[in-house]
């Protein structure tokens, strides 16, 4: 959610009940900065590239100052990092893209575990389906860590994923691709319309967009964005694109900010298949949890009766 979860949309999901989180990503100093100034006094908490915080961990530091309600590391080892945060009195979400992960988010000492599968928009290892992969992590905490929090993510948009993901042993979910669709993320519109538009065969792995922005993603890691003439001229050609050097990189840079979904990447998950409109979050929230409710209620009529 870098840049897309801006202190705006952090606010409004924290302020409609669930835990909204700045997409520190790339650790941009000034960017998180004033994101947490957009935020203003609403509780939220703020997420890193755990490798991108390696290069410029004062901004964690920054970050805990203002107390967040929790700092969320992603994609490297969260141990370094662990021992400041804890000292700060802020909880600690580590997301994890396998069973090995979980174990060293444990080590670090998480107190809440994402189990993200490869459904998910944008970077994760695109290994493991979220179905099979969080009622393992569940198994797992249950049996070796039963006070960490779990919650799931990877095509979860709306409430029979939420009541899913419970199912599968989940106490929550994380929600990146509808909350990227709703009116408070900043999102060029353009990429808003190619997302409506679009099904869940419409995605692609990629690593053309990072060749592009000059981003060193460890090489593991690939990311869901929607199929588009970008990724149809660029994959398959990364050493050409290398070679390319930055004039690719600002074109694409202002593709993206034109809201051209064709010339730069429009990054979501298969979950883009169920949205069709652009909404305020806390309706998203309300939706559903309503929704999983009621699909909690008519999954439990087809139980015997006691």
């Amino acid at each position: 959610m870098a840049a897309a979860a801006g202190g705006r949309l952090a606010a409004a999901v924290s302020n409609a009940g669930g835990l909204g989180l700045i997409g520190g990503a790339y650790c941009d100093r000034d960017w998180v900065v004033a994101e947490l100034d957009v935020a203003g006094d609403a509780p939220i908490g703020c997420g890193f590239i755990t490798w991108a915080l390696d290069r410029s961990p004062e901004v964690l530091d920054l970050v805990l100052e203002r107390q967040p309600r929790a700092v969320m590391l992603s994609f490297g080892n969260p141990r370094p990092f662990a021992a400041r945060i804890r000292a700060a009195g802020v909880p600690l979400i580590c997301q994890v893209n396998s069973r090995v992960d979980t174990l060293t988010a444990l080590e670090a000492g998480a107190d809440i575990v994402v189990a993200q599968g490869a459904e998910a928009g944008g970077h994760g290892e695109h290994r493991r389906s979220t179905f099979t992969l969080v009622a393992e992590i569940a198994d797992l905490l249950a049996s070796q860590s039963p006070q960490t929090i779990l919650c799931a993510a990877g095509g979860i948009a709306d409430g029979r994923g939420l009541a899913a993901a419970l199912m599968l042993g989940a106490d929550g979910v994380l929600v990146g691709t509808r909350f990227w669709a709703t009116s408070e993320a900043t999102v060029p519109a353009g990429l808003h319309h190619a997302a409506i538009a679009a099904a869940g065969d419409s995605t692609t792995l990629s690593k053309s967009l990072d060749i592009a922005r000059g981003l060193a993603w460890p090489d593991q890691f690939s990311c869901r964005v929607l199929h588009n003439r970008f990724t149809e001229e660029w994959d398959g050609r990364e050493p050409k694109l290398r070679a390319a050097g930055a004039v690719v990189g600002e074109e694409w840079k202002r593709a993206f900010l034109a809201g051209d979904a064709e010339g730069s990447n429009t990054i979501v998950g298969e979950a883009v298949a169920f949205i069709s409109d652009i909404l305020p979050a806390a309706v998203v929230i309300d939706r559903m949890v309503q929704d999983a409710a009621r699909a909690l209620r008519t999954a439990a009529d087809y139980l015997p009766s006691p």
